[in-house]
């Protein structure tokens, strides 16, 4: 993505997504930034998404599906703060498309208590938690 920053050339992700959503006709809207645009592409052309939609989305809509599976059979298995927390984990993995324990010491999980605050709250599900967010979210 730096090189494609440096260089500028006429083929940057924003246009190849203008193309690709004019050719498929695509009313999703656009991808939040052009990293998001670049994943996405290379998610549609790798046949990984069956049709091109922004990767933010993609990430949302996996979260909801999570959240409700759940929930499946319990009265919201999380508490508010608990679900406060993942929410900010899913927000990370948009704009990061990944997260680490170490990003846990970083903002915005800093300011809200960071690595410790979290084992509280999930305790020894916490790195189960992080290991099937990163694999269910970017699925």
């Amino acid at each position: 993505m730096e090189k494609i920053k440096l260089e500028k050339p006429l083929l940057t992700p924003d246009y190849v997504w203008d193309a690709y959503a004019s050719v498929e006709n695509v009313k999703t809207g656009q991808p939040k930034d052009e990293l998001t645009a670049l994943v996405s592409l290379i998610r549609r052309a790798c046949g990984i998404d069956g049709e091109l939609k922004p990767f933010d989305r993609t990430i949302n809509e996996n979260f909801q599906n999570w959240i409700f599976k759940q929930n499946a059979g319990q009265h919201n298995r999380f508490t508010q703060e608990q679900m406060d927390w993942l929410r900010m984990i899913k927000d990370h993995v948009v704009s990061s498309y990944h997260i680490e324990i170490d990003d846990l010491d970083y903002t915005p999980f800093d300011v809200q208590g960071g690595r410790g605050r979290m084992f509280q709250l999930f305790g020894k599900e916490m790195e189960r938690l992080i290991d099937e967010l990163n694999e269910v979210l970017a699925a």
